[in-house]
């Protein structure tokens, strides 16, 4: 058995700019159709929910590489971050199947500045 960290923090203004700039692009690169729906359904702090996301999926990949035969294996939408019915947000993998991976946990926040993503994988020699 093998414990993996991954975390990630990212400036909120620096994805609300990535997404103004590139008119969807970057939206349909990085992020799924439920992502989208959910950061979209937050008015206001959509951008802080784009940024959380987006620091999570770096931080899921920091936790999960060294497993990884070739860092291009895995794209972003690959790694969906959606949340359970108390609000929880939990990792799901999408056309991709991690078989070291034996349980993984995320944790997201963000304040008016950053997003900050912590993942901790238990993994399988």
């Amino acid at each position: 058995m093998e414990i993996s960290c991954g975390v990630d923090i990212i400036e909120i203004s620096r994805i609300k700019k990535s997404i103004e700039e590139s008119e969807d692009r970057f939206l349909q690169r990085v992020y799924t159709y439920k992502e989208i729906e959910y950061c979209e359904s937050r008015n206001k702090q959509k951008y802080q929910h784009y940024a959380a996301r987006f620091a999570a999926k770096e931080a899921v990949f920091k936790a999960i590489s060294n497993k990884l035969e070739n860092k291009y294996d895995i794209e972003w939408k690959n790694i969906e971050i959606i949340n359970d019915k108390e609000g929880r947000p939990y990792i799901n993998f999408i056309d991709i199947e991690i078989k070291e991976i034996d349980q993984i946990d995320i944790s997201i926040s963000h304040c008016r500045e950053y997003a900050v993503a912590n993942v901790v994988a238990i993994l399988r020699h």
